[in-house]
């Protein structure tokens, strides 16, 4: 019994660290012709997340949300990650800060 106890804690110290390490879940979101597409992004509340942001015009976009707290320009034609969460159950809008008429976006949290 004491072996396999052993062997139980040993297995949990390898394998807890190792779960730290895991990677996020994932949410594309292309910008083209100056919009996000998907413009709704339902997540997981409480869960930490990435958008995977696609800029497939050729000039810069800004990604901003203020309830997110994020801002992160994304080049012409570039890919940029932003993580963001865990964040509460609720709605949380973003927008493209240099085409903020068409450039619009909620991530919903559930």
């Amino acid at each position: 019994m004491r072996v396999i106890n052993s062997c139980l804690l040993a297995a949990a110290l390898v394998l807890v660290p190792l779960m730290a390490f895991a990677e996020k879940p994932e949410y594309r979101v292309m910008i083209k012709d100056h919009k996000f597409s998907p413009a709704e992004i339902i997540i997981p509340a409480n869960t930490k997340v990435t958008l995977i942001v696609e800029n497939q015009d050729a000039t810069p976009e800004e990604f901003e949300s203020h309830e997110m707290h994020r801002e992160k320009i994304i080049a012409g034609n570039k890919t940029a990650k932003i993580r963001i969460g865990p964040l509460k159950p609720g709605n949380y809008p973003f927008f493209g800060e240099f085409h903020e008429d068409t450039a619009k976006g909620v991530v919903i949290a559930q």
